[in-house]
């Protein structure tokens, strides 16, 4: 059976985005405007994200042995949101740590006891106000195994509905709506470098059997 909805148009969940250009002028403010904040640590303020980092003395397989820092996220999930067979959603945000905006999918860790579709499926509505009709696993991926453990799991969404979404205060998205072709052209040209993003768009048009 199709994972998409049959006899009526899909309704409009994001404007549709013709083709992807770089908002130079647009970052730069964004820059410019985070690095004129201070960096104020409060001891007393509660992190909103922690992670785990543990020193080990391992064994390795050449018989040495070595002392390693690991890093232990909770692990994550990013969903590929599907608005029709050829259409795709995306989310711009902003990444402090890369230095301005990212073109991504909806993807979030995973909180205590969660299950793994669940967290694609609230990552969803939060991030992209979508909620999903039918969400198909893609299998996961490390993400950086040379100092973390962390696994992203991989989803599609399909028979999209609109939400309002939950974005938090520090989370500053637009929703893009653009062709499967020309997301897989963002990937390859490498203008969507995000690692997770562009495997799980690769991982669902396979699935899709839009390549091999």
């Amino acid at each position: 059976a199709s994972p998409f909805r049959t006899g009526s148009r899909p309704r409009r969940i994001a404007p549709r985005a013709s083709a992807w250009r770089e908002d130079a002028a647009r970052d730069a403010i964004g820059r410019a405007r985070v690095a004129n904040l201070a960096r104020v640590s409060d001891p007393h303020e509660k992190p909103r994200f922690r992670v785990r980092v543990e020193t080990e003395r391992v064994a390795l397989p050449n018989g040495h042995t070595a002392e390693l820092d690991i890093v232990r996220p909770p692990g994550a999930a990013a969903v590929v949101p599907f608005v029709s067979a050829d259409e795709v959603l995306l989310i711009r945000q902003y990444r402090h740590a890369a230095g301005g905006m990212m073109l991504e999918v909806p993807a979030g860790k995973l909180d205590p006891g969660e299950a793994r579709a669940a967290c694609a499926a609230r990552e969803l509505e939060e991030e992209a106000g979508c909620r999903a009709g039918r969400i198909v696993p893609l299998g996961w991926i490390w993400t950086t195994p040379g100092f973390t453990d962390e696994r992203i799991h991989l989803f599609a969404a399909f028979e999209l509905e609109p939400v309002p979404h939950r974005r938090d205060a520090d989370e500053v998205i637009e929703t893009l709506r653009v062709g499967l072709d020309e997301a897989l052209e963002l990937v390859f040209s490498g203008r969507l470098n995000d690692a997770k993003s562009s495997l799980a768009l690769l991982h669902a048009a396979r699935w899709l059997g839009r390549i091999g």
